[in-house]
């Protein structure tokens, strides 16, 4: 199996649900002739199986993808829940992100409150505790050395990502916050860049240079 293929495959098993080809190009970076391609190989090695997504108006429906043996079967009320949060949120409130990221750091908080967080002695430390939680919650970080950038690769929600980024990304940023200021570290500053480059996105826990 190339890396490309194996990289999709990674994403699919990560996944809680059912996922598009509009989500996996996206998250990838590659071309959607080349998803499809990978997608059907995965299909036909039986790697992964697809059905066809409810119709939603006029048109072709999408087909969803997923991974043999994800965990997608086991939690699909956890994804519905979420996505049906998201698309709430994005349709009634005047401003999405801002309310998401505000959600998003109440939840950081109280993880890091179950974790025992307390003020760490330095801001590095900090943002390392925050790595392991992210960690934790399934976004398989890689942070560099101070911990200051962080590439997510893997995004729990990427069909909901790809549908509603201004919400989940949102939570996902709020998410951070919330547990960096449970572990005494200033947040100012603190970015998300969706789909950063291909397979990750990039998480600024310091304000980022000019």
């Amino acid at each position: 199996m190339s890396r490309s293929r194996a990289s999709l495959l990674d994403a699919l098993l990560a996944q809680n649900e059912p996922t598009t080809l509009a989500a996996l190009v996206a998250s990838s970076g590659l071309h959607a002739n080349t998803v499809r391609e990978h997608l059907d190989g995965l299909v036909r090695d039986g790697y992964a199986h697809r059905r066809t997504a409810a119709p939603t108006g006029r048109g072709r429906p999408a087909w969803l993808y997923q991974a043999i043996g994800s965990d997608a079967a086991a939690s699909p009320e956890y994804a519905g829940l979420a996505a049906a949060l998201a698309a709430t949120i994005h349709r009634t409130s005047s401003n999405p992100v801002e309310d998401a990221t505000a959600a998003g750091r109440e939840w950081g908080q109280e993880i890091a409150r179950e974790r025992g967080a307390q003020p760490s002695s330095s801001a590095i430390a900090a943002r390392r505790e925050v790595v392991s939680l992210l960690d934790e919650v399934g976004f398989a970080p890689q942070a560099d050395a101070r911990s200051s950038v962080v590439r997510l690769t893997r995004c729990p929600l990427l069909e909901a990502a790809n549908k509603y980024p201004d919400v989940v990304c949102g939570v996902h940023l709020g998410l951070a916050q919330g547990a960096l200021e449970a572990y005494g570290a200033d947040t100012e500053g603190t970015e998300l860049v969706p789909f950063a480059e291909p397979g990750a996105c990039r998480l600024h826990l310091t304000r980022r240079d000019a």
